[in-house]
Order: C-alpha cells, then structure tokens, then sequence
C-alpha cells in the first residue's frame, strides 16, 4: 500500500467531490480538512498565487449554487460557510494546489485526491458501457417481444372475417 493510500479512504475523498457547473469539484472548506489547514490559510495561499488559477481550475461558488447545496445536504447550513463565499476546485485545481501548499501532507493528500478523480472516471466509462449493454439488450429483446405479444393478442384477439365453410355442401342446403 502507498504512502498516499494509506493517508485516507478513497470513499471519504469521493464523499466530497460534487457536481457543479457540469466540473467536478472539491469545496475549499472540504480540501482543507483532508490536508489539516485551516480554510482561511488555503484560502490565503490560493490569492497569493491566483495566477496558477485561472477560472477552469477554482471558480467562487454563487449564492444560489451554495442554497442548492444546502438543500442537498452538502453543506449544512450557510453558517456552516462563516460568511464567505467557498471556492470550488476542479481536477486541475487540485493538483495546482501541490504547487501551493508544499507540507508532505499536501503532496500526499494531492496524489490521494488525483487517484479518486481517475477512479470516478473509470467508474463513469463503466457505468456507460454498461448502459450502452442494457440498451443494446432491450433493444434486442423489446423487438422478440413484440412478436411474441403479437402472437399472444391473435391468439386472444383473432380478426373477425367470415370464414368459408370448408367441407362438401348439399345442394339442399
């Protein structure tokens, strides 16, 4: 096991990346748990250096988006957010904070974070190849299906034309 792994479950880092504007993302306040520094000094280290984050790497999180967020139980209560408005931080953030915060933690914490970005990537490509098979087979199947119930519907169903009579008529019939 890497020195990386063994700092924190890949469950409690993929816990904490979120969906928002289309990016996976990670809320300052959670990233600075993982590497044990205050919000505020992450905060601190990302202005000195806003050069290295340009708006694809760390966006300002909107009112409305922290109200949907909220709602959601992401975060419990704006309280919870001290005021301030939370940056968010995009794959790429992330690792552009390897450059910023230098403790060993960091680094660790960084190569952990990476790792669960990769892993829900492949988990998303699973996901749908999967659907692309469950597709496939209903496809295929929906179209057995349907001849099946057509059968099914005939046989409970049958048209209604006059049949001719089959067999030897008597003229005095």
């Amino acid at each position: 096991m890497s020195a990386a792994k063994s700092i924190m479950p890949d469950e409690r880092i993929i816990q904490r990346i979120f969906l928002v504007r289309d990016e996976k993302v990670m809320l300052d306040f959670h990233l600075a748990e993982l590497y044990q520094v205050e919000t505020r000094a992450l905060k601190q280290a990302v202005k000195r250096n806003s050069e290295r984050f340009p708006e694809d790497f760390m966006f300002e999180l909107t009112t409305k988006e922290i109200d949907l967020m909220v709602s959601q139980n992401v975060i419990p209560s704006k309280k919870y957010l001290g005021g301030a408005l939370p940056y968010v931080f995009t794959e790429s953030g992330v690792a552009m904070l390897s450059s910023v915060l230098k403790s060993k933690r960091a680094v660790s914490v960084n190569i952990a974070i990476i790792r669960s970005f990769i892993l829900l990537r492949k988990i998303a490509a699973n996901y749908k190849e999967i659907m692309d098979k469950l597709n496939e087979l209903e496809n295929r199947y929906d179209n057995k299906f349907k001849e099946i119930y057509k059968a099914i519907n005939y046989l409970i169903n049958p048209p209604d034309k006059v049949r001719r009579q089959i067999g030897f008529k008597r003229k005095s019939e």
